[in-house]
């Protein structure tokens, strides 16, 4: 199975499948003497990790750092992180071995290589994830010392209204205190309510997640086909349930004048309005970048529903086990960290195809 490594000098390789021994990553190209602990990568899995009030996977997420930091700075080398599965529970996937679940990469996957795993999806799993949060903590580390900072946050989930960035009751504060990563507390408690209301009738619901970069400057990105905008698009659409992205006014952009459209100046080079999403010509402005993610929604649900066998023939199931009702709050984190992965990435080339030469 090929393309499992993302980025050029920030390179990462993840491993492992859900219900598989572990799953971990392989970090190259992360510069010598950043301080790293394994609380920062604590700190991104426990951010991931599913609530397990509402009966999802509940496992432990405790990482391990084998190779490429001592005493907290890492050396220049291959950094590798683990994470062991402790709390798989293969036997509830035992009776889907020859089913084709509707929504997921059964299918694709048994067309494509003759195998699968079906345990819980194997390599397609959501579990995968973690291995993308894990190596977007070290990307985050790197990035917080030239003062970028990432946020994504749910901003449309199961049809619940929630307040847009610069709205009076939008508060960045509520995102990480409450499960949802709705912000705010109003909000959130329509969520709740909803989300309960979606789980006693074994369905599941989709959403939005927004994300903000700030502290880029102008710049960053390349040109043609390695545009930066095209570079965070692909990674965020390569997030399993992601089905969507666009930048700044995004589609609305369609519906506008130039006049309205256009991003006109306001001084010292900064700008009046962002439709934008704070890049043009695939390089950043120096202005926040800002862009949406759309999320489908769980296709793991208990309600009867037709479904092929491997042999073609139509059976009909209900999908048993522990799935989220909703994986989008849980995808802002995954979101943040492929976002974190490709600027790092950016970064670094940018350091390195400048120089400057002195007389000897």
């Amino acid at each position: 199975m090929a393309a499992n490594t993302f980025g050029e000098l920030f390179r990462v390789t993840t491993f492992g499948e859900s219900h598989g021994e572990a799953v971990g990553c392989v970090i190259d190209g992360c510069p010598a003497g950043l301080e790293l602990t394994l609380n920062d990568i604590k700190k991104e899995l426990k951010r991931r990790r599913p609530g397990s009030e509402y009966g999802s996977r509940d496992e432990e997420d405790k990482p391990q750092i084998l190779s490429g930091v001592f005493e907290d700075k890492t050396l220049g080398s291959p950094i590798t992180i683990i994470v062991f599965n402790k709390n798989q529970k293969s036997a509830d996937y035992e009776a889907l071995k020859d089913i084709l679940r509707p929504g997921h990469a059964d299918f694709t996957y048994q067309v494509k290589y003759g195998i699968r795993d079906h345990r819980g999806g194997g390599r397609s799993s959501g579990r995968e994830t973690l291995t993308r949060a894990a190596a977007g903590a070290v990307a985050k580390k790197l990035l917080s010392q030239y003062g970028i900072k990432i946020t994504a946050w749910t901003s449309a989930i199961a049809g619940i209204k929630i307040p847009s960035l610069g709205e009076d009751d939008f508060n960045f504060e509520e995102i990480e205190r409450n499960i949802f990563r709705v912000p705010s507390k109003v909000s959130a408690e329509k969520v709740k309510t909803k989300i309960e209301e979606l789980r006693e009738n074994g369905d599941s619901a989709g959403g939005i997640i927004s994300c903000l970069v700030t502290g880029l400057k102008a710049g960053l990105g390349e040109p043609v086909f390695d545009k930066l905008d095209a570079r965070l698009a692909a990674a965020v659409i390569s997030i399993g349930a992601c089905k969507g992205i666009e930048f700044g006014a995004g589609f609305a952009a369609a519906d506008k004048k130039g006049s309205e459209n256009n991003d006109l100046p306001s001084g010292n080079f900064e700008f009046a309005t962002n439709n934008c999403g704070g890049i043009l010509g695939g390089i950043s402005t120096g202005q926040d970048i800002f862009f949406k993610a759309a999320f489908k929604p769980t296709p793991s649900i208990s309600k009867p529903q037709k479904a092929y066998c491997k042999n073609g023939k139509l059976t009909e199931i209900e999908i048993k086990g522990r799935h989220d009702v909703c994986i989008t709050p849980r995808a802002a984190v995954v979101v943040e960290a492929m976002t974190a992965l490709v600027l790092a990435d950016f970064l670094l080339y940018e350091t390195a195809k400048r120089f400057t030469f002195h007389d000897q």
